[in-house]
């Protein structure tokens, strides 16, 4: 479903991505972790089609993200890390304003907005302006316009960022039945318990290099951990962290 091959991407001098190759089949969530400055961003730019790498290619659903970027944007839902909605709108006005930048017709997309709205307990809030919502009801807002145009490829930064115990829950959920239909997930977290509860395999990142993919199995046995060892644990030694104990105490003083 995605392909990326060989992605390299420079701010002058510094190099955010070394030729970076991922894959997501259908069906897969693939969770992509690393500290801040890693090159998740701008890998997960790239992918969506906002930015343009200096190199390397990016496909989903077989088609070529430059060669092709409405089609292949279509087919995506992406979420970004921070929520920047029109909020002088209502919730009904933004999913009718994307619907229709994608060529959806009006019918549809009040169809799909009942759906995702009522989905969401915003069905009664849809003709409100969002300058008044919390950051957990816009999240929600920008998830749903994520899901409108019925895409093949989820691409979600951050999804639970703000969100209630009993929404993440509904979004862990949604991400698991969407694969489970045969589509493809990628998502950035730094949650790394749902990253281990909701992943069928995690990619790391460091420095723009990718240092390790696979299985939470397939990453302990990467870094000499055992079976039981935490994925925190297991994230660290991969990065070669320093120990989060001792920098806790040296900023305490």
């Amino acid at each position: 479903m995605l392909a990326v091959q060989g992605l390299r991407v420079a701010y002058g001098d510094l190099v955010a991505l070394h030729g970076l190759d991922l894959r997501v089949a259908p069906g897969e969530i693939l969770a992509l972790l690393g500290p801040n400055g890693a090159g998740k961003s701008t890998a997960v730019k790239c992918i969506v089609g906002l930015l343009r790498p200096d190199a390397g290619t990016v496909t989903v659903d077989g088609r070529d993200a430059w060669a092709e970027p409405m089609a292949v944007r279509s087919r995506i839902g992406y979420l970004p890390e921070v929520a920047r909605l029109h909020e002088a709108l209502t919730p009904w006005e933004y999913l009718l304003l994307k619907g229709r930048l994608f060529d959806l017709d009006d019918a549809r997309i009040r169809a799909a907005g009942e759906r995702l709205l009522a989905g969401f307990d915003l069905l009664d809030r849809g003709d409100e302006p969002m300058a008044a919502f919390s950051k957990g009801m816009l999240q929600k807002v920008s998830i749903a316009a994520a899901l409108l145009t019925d895409p093949r490829l989820l691409v979600f930064d951050e999804p639970l960022s703000g969100l209630d115990v009993t929404t993440t829950l509904v979004v862990k959920e949604l991400m698991r039945e969407f694969a489970a239909r045969g589509g493809a997930v990628l998502h950035s977290s730094h949650l790394l318990d749902v990253v281990e509860t909701t992943a069928h395999r995690i990619a790391v990142l460091d420095q723009g290099r990718l240092l390790a993919c696979g299985t939470g199995a397939e990453l302990r046995a990467l870094a000499g951990a055992g079976a039981a060892t935490r994925l925190d644990a297991v994230f660290r030694a991969l990065v070669q962290a320093s120990d989060p104990l001792a920098t806790a105490r040296s900023i305490l003083g």
